[in-house]
């Protein structure tokens, strides 16, 4: 078994630590990630996501109602929570007017991080999120997971969900339009390419017609 780094939880070969410029969006992320997504998964484009956002937070378990952290902060008074999940009665981020539904608040969103199937188990088993004001995307999204077949056109990886959403509140006053966030696109191609380069090398390895003998 390779030795992994035990910030991103990727190997140290394709660890991609030391290229993330953690910079402040200026609302709470915060990842409630399956214990499946937090142990097994190889790309783990929620943690990288996290790691690019200061002040950000991953919570790991498959229910949140009695998860203690996850209660903590949605009763917490300087925090205005919200989950990114898309449903007819959610804000559009490109056009919320936080300012004017709170005071000295700062905006708690909260991500699922799962397989779409399991993101919507949680949300089912989880009332306390189910109760909390929901945001979206105002725009139409194509996913550049190209290692990973998504279940639907508009389905988003964590990594991405974040950056489209930043953008969006960036363009409604929510976040600071001046904050750069094309790191987390970059750190997303990188790790996109050496799973192309590192799938390349097991296919010529494997396929390699063997040497002729005399």
């Amino acid at each position: 078994m390779s030795e992994k780094c035990l910030k991103c939880f990727r190997s140290i070969q394709s660890c991609l630590c030391q290229d993330i410029s953690p910079v402040n969006p200026g609302v709470k992320f915060v990842y409630l990630m399956h214990p499946k997504e937090a142990y097994k998964q190889k790309t783990g484009t929620g943690r990288l996501a996290s790691l690019s956002l200061l002040n950000s937070e991953i919570i790991v378990d498959s229910t949140f109602d009695n998860n203690l952290r996850t209660q903590e902060l949605i009763s917490d008074s300087a925090y205005c929570p919200m989950v990114l999940y898309p449903k007819k009665e959610a804000h559009y981020a490109e056009s919320f007017n936080f300012n004017a539904s709170t005071e000295d608040k700062t905006l708690l969103i909260f991500l699922i991080d799962a397989t779409w199937r399991m993101a919507r188990k949680m949300m089912f088993r989880s009332h306390t999120l189910q109760n909390l004001p929901k945001i979206s995307f105002s725009s139409k999204y194509r996913s550049r997971f190209l290692i990973k077949k998504q279940p639907a056109e508009y389905c988003l990886s964590t990594l991405e969900s974040s950056y489209f959403l930043i953008k969006e509140l960036q363009k409604s006053g929510v976040c600071d339009p001046t904050v750069k966030i094309d790191g987390l696109m970059s750190i997303f191609d990188r790790m996109i390419q050496y799973q192309l380069d590192c799938g390349a090398r097991e296919s010529n390895f494997r396929y390699r017609k063997p040497a002729k003998t005399c």
